[in-house]
């Protein structure tokens, strides 16, 4: 693992907890999902990504299957071939994202129910 992909990583799994708030992008604001990549993209790889998921999943970055996830991978969500959610995979078959309204970011299994049949991309930025 990179240096930078480590920094992601631990930054990622030191947010676990914190409140989840729509349009939030600080750890004492809160995060969406998509707020909560930036943030740990911009501090932990200085590394500036786009705010919305849709855009995360649109923008040229490098395709990644489910069994070759690498920590720092990010990791995309939807139905119907509309991506709603992302997150940044850690390792392990478990990824760290701020999921809904009233919750908080935590760290999930790919492979649980919900999230394995609404599993839709993987991307590479580190």
């Amino acid at each position: 693992m990179g240096h930078a992909a480590h920094d992601v990583l631990f930054l990622a799994i030191s947010l676990v907890g914190t409140p989840y708030r729509y349009g939030g992008n600080t750890p004492h604001g809160g995060f969406d999902c998509s707020g909560l990549i930036g943030y740990v993209f911009r501090e932990a790889a200085r590394l500036q990504l786009p705010r919305t998921t849709r855009e995360l999943h649109a923008m040229s970055a490098a395709a990644v299957r489910r069994e070759r996830l690498a920590s720092g991978d990010l990791v995309f969500f939807g139905q119907r071939g509309r991506v709603d959610h992302a997150g940044i995979y850690v390792g392990e078959g478990r990824f760290v994202h701020a999921p809904s309204s009233g919750g908080t970011v935590r760290l999930d299994a790919l492979d649980g129910h919900y999230w394995r049949d609404r599993f839709v991309a993987a991307k590479r930025v580190l």
